[in-house]
């Protein structure tokens, strides 16, 4: 009955509207006041606790890094590097667009901010090129979600905290499924570019044109390479990597691109304070609600009802596959990997997946979930910057949905994908 009261007061907060952190605690006190088991310090220690944390730190300076990067000029250097490369192809402006959101995902860790900051200038500059509105929100909507695919990623960080995982690891597992997530993405939009004749900008691609490209964005391509290569290389970690992005980043925009003022520095700092206190209101409500599942043993009993159904690994895996969908079309993707790890994780090492991969598996799975409604946070974004309705660009985006699900499906069934560059990094 506790756990009938915990998921039923939840639901009903969600359909009044409620925020899904205050819903998560509030669910959680209700079901702790009904239950009488437990006394309500347990939210109050679950909120504090579970943000003590010193990896978690990375997620608010990571946050900041994105905001700063998105208005300090880098999105726009970005995109003439990709221009240079893909511009004069069949679809070149909408591959181009997708490489650059690659970039930025290297440098924000969040799929709304890489639409935020890639769709304010793609999306208008597709539709001059006379691509369909639609089909260019539906591309920057789609890339964006590269953001938590592409290392560093925020939901990477979140499932190493909870997973007991090597979030240096979960980083360098995310490379080759995110290429490959792009690469789906982008034979989508050359078919439908190619079957819609949109063509590219006419310009001859030069090496020369791609070094000076290059060299003018040379310190936002420096961005990740800086990250990355400090974590993977033992010089620092994934915290204090986000620490060092956030300094870079305000002295690349401030002044090697000048594009940032120091008037601008109050709203940016209040706009990632703001994304920041939501997401730890998240984290904190919804690690209370999962210790509350963990103590009524939800997790057994998941894990004994699947394996009731099949021990089959592949059908188990599929299983948890098409939960993590339909849990991504209605829950924030950092609550959903709090709650669902401790749940999912053993069931997936009991039928042989690594850790890693899992974790990989699951923010992929979730990923998409920035695309698919109700919740779809990609598409309100992409919305607001478009002017077009969620439903039109819902309709627009199902062919990328299409290519982004095959794409898991390869990752899931071959796991050197992931595991490559894990086992050579030791």
């Amino acid at each position: 009955m506790v756990t009938a009261v915990l998921f039923g007061s939840f639901a009903l907060f969600l359909l009044l509207s409620v925020p899904i952190g205050i819903a998560l605690g509030l669910a959680s006190l209700v079901a702790i006041v009904y239950s009488g088991s437990l006394p309500l310090e347990f939210l109050a220690q679950g909120l504090v606790t579970s943000i003590d944390s010193f990896p978690l730190m990375a997620v608010p300076f990571f946050i900041l890094a994105g905001e700063i990067m998105g208005k300090g000029g880098i999105s726009d250097r970005l995109f003439r590097v990709a221009n240079s490369i893909v511009g004069n192809k069949t679809g070149g402006f909408a591959i181009a667009t997708i490489i650059t959101c690659m970039f930025f995902a290297a440098i924000s860790g969040s799929a709304p901010a890489t639409v935020a900051a890639i769709g304010g200038i793609m999306i208008p500059a597709m539709v001059r090129q006379g691509y369909d509105k639609k089909f260019a929100t539906a591309v920057v909507a789609a890339a964006g979600s590269l953001g938590v695919i592409i290392p560093p990623s925020i939901p990477m960080v979140i499932y190493g905290v909870v997973g007991s995982a090597s979030i240096g690891n979960m980083f360098i597992g995310g490379i080759i499924p995110g290429i490959l997530v792009a690469v789906g993405l982008m034979v989508w939009s050359y078919i439908y570019s190619r079957k819609k004749g949109y063509k590219g900008n006419g310009e001859k691609t030069t090496f020369k044109g791609f070094l000076e490209a290059s060299w003018e964005a040379k310190w936002a391509l420096l961005i990740p390479v800086i990250i990355l290569g400090g974590i993977y290389g033992g010089i620092f970690t994934p915290t204090e990597a986000a620490v060092i992005a956030v300094v870079y980043g305000l002295l690349a925009g401030l002044l090697l691109y000048r594009e940032l003022k120091i008037r601008d520095l109050p709203k940016v700092f209040a706009d990632a304070a703001l994304t920041t206190a939501t997401v730890l209101v998240i984290v904190g409500s919804a690690t209370a609600f999962g210790r509350l599942l963990t103590v009524e043993q939800i997790p057994n009993q998941v894990a004994e009802a699947m394996m009731a159904i099949s021990e089959n690994p592949i059908v188990i895996i599929l299983l948890i596959t098409v939960l993590l969908l339909i849990v991504g079309c209605f829950m924030d993707t950092l609550a959903a990997i709090i709650i669902l790890t401790p749940i999912l994780l053993p069931i997936a090492v009991n039928i042989g997946y690594d850790p890693i991969h899992f974790g990989i598996i699951m923010i992929i799975n979730l990923a998409i979930g920035f695309i698919t409604p109700p919740l779809g946070v990609n598409l309100f974004v992409g919305s607001g910057i478009s002017g077009l309705s969620i439903e039109a660009i819902s309709k627009a985006i199902v062919p990328f949905f299409v290519a982004m699900l095959l794409t898991l499906l390869v990752i899931i069934f071959i796991p050197q994908l992931t595991l490559f560059l894990v086992s050579l990094s030791g």
